[in-house]
């Protein structure tokens, strides 16, 4: 269970790309907190320094600051380095919609660098954030691996083609790639600011401020919410998963299902307010239902999830108290 128990050669490095950022600067902690050696590569635009001042003082930590845009500074990144965990990527489907291009560039490009760094310098594995938005319109539930819709948003479309950039560079450069298609993902350091901020940490913010939260759509869209520990475990396992496993990219979840609405009400009773929601237009490009089966991670790389929905909003509830 989990991923605490999990050894790793000695001295082995790992570099966290977008280590910065809410599941970088995650990752980052849980690698140094086992021992290992880290790296973290960020250009600061979504990430933040304070996410990871905390490590600076950690003889095993270093910090460059670059983008992955440029070759030059993915080749000096990858640099001894065994593992990499790719997680810089720009978010957010409607912003995607308003940026294409650039989407384009930082999300598929960037991420094709990386991996063009990555066989340069005989990294042992690769493993990077896909997302369950490459479900696009497929309707049913749960969805599953390789039962794949029409994309709905460059955001979805940037992430599909970094599966399949990923599983060339397995086929024809033996690198081996996993994909971690994440399910929604929250926990403590993700961003509760701005207009493309993630539901959880925007309710909690607005509700510990006591302002009216609004509610994209009737709040009857559900979603596979999954804290952000079962996150760290499904990295870390793919980075000891076995060669056949290559290629591949993976639901990353919990398995559960939440509507929206419910989880509103669950957050106003946990942090004892009496504010109804505003209720808004559904989100462009969003998908209305979306639960993972997991069983091809649990399969393929031994993930084995120990935070179900209530318990992770339980200590995200808990972080965001004491940090906010």
């Amino acid at each position: 269970m989990g991923y605490k128990h999990l050894k790793f050669p000695e001295n082995s490095k790992f570099l966290v790309t977008g280590g910065a950022g809410f599941i970088g600067s995650n990752l980052c902690e849980a690698i140094l907190n086992l021992g290992y050696k880290v790296r973290c590569l960020d250009d600061l635009s979504t990430g933040k320094q304070a996410n990871v001042d905390m490590f600076l003082d950690n003889p095993n930590y270093e910090f460059i600051k670059g983008d992955i845009k440029d070759l030059d500074t993915c080749l000096k990144a990858c640099e001894g380095v065994d593992y990499v965990l790719n997680q810089a990527a720009w978010g957010s489907v409607p912003r995607s919609l308003e940026m294409p291009i650039f989407y384009c560039k930082n999300n598929i490009e960037g991420t094709l660098n990386m991996l063009e760094a990555a066989r340069q310098k005989g990294v042992k594995k690769f493993v990077y954030a896909s997302s369950s938005s490459v479900y696009g319109d497929e309707p049913n539930l749960p969805k599953r691996e390789g039962r794949e819709g029409n994309l709905l948003s460059p955001y979805a479309l940037t992430k599909r083609c970094d599966e399949e950039w990923a599983k060339l560079y397995t086929m024809h450069y033996g690198l081996d790639t996993y994909g971690m298609r994440y399910f929604n993902v929250f926990g403590r350091r993700q961003d509760p600011n701005g207009a493309y901020a993630a539901v959880i940490p925007k309710f909690i913010k607005q509700l510990l401020n006591n302002e009216q939260p609004t509610i994209n759509g009737d709040g009857k869209q559900s979603r596979d919410f999954t804290y952000v520990e079962n996150v760290i475990e499904a990295n870390l396992k793919a980075c000891l998963a076995p060669h056949e496993a290559a290629g591949n990219a993976f639901n990353i979840a919990y398995g559960g299902r939440e509507y929206l609405i419910d989880i509103y009400y669950t957050l106003t009773k946990s942090l004892n307010k009496n504010i109804e929601p505003n209720f808004g237009p559904d989100r462009k490009g969003d998908i209305k239902h979306s639960n993972a089966d997991i069983s091809k991670a649990k399969d393929l790389l031994g993930y084995d999830p120990d935070y179900n929905f209530a318990r992770g909003l339980e200590e995200a509830i808990e972080w965001y108290k004491n940090n906010l």
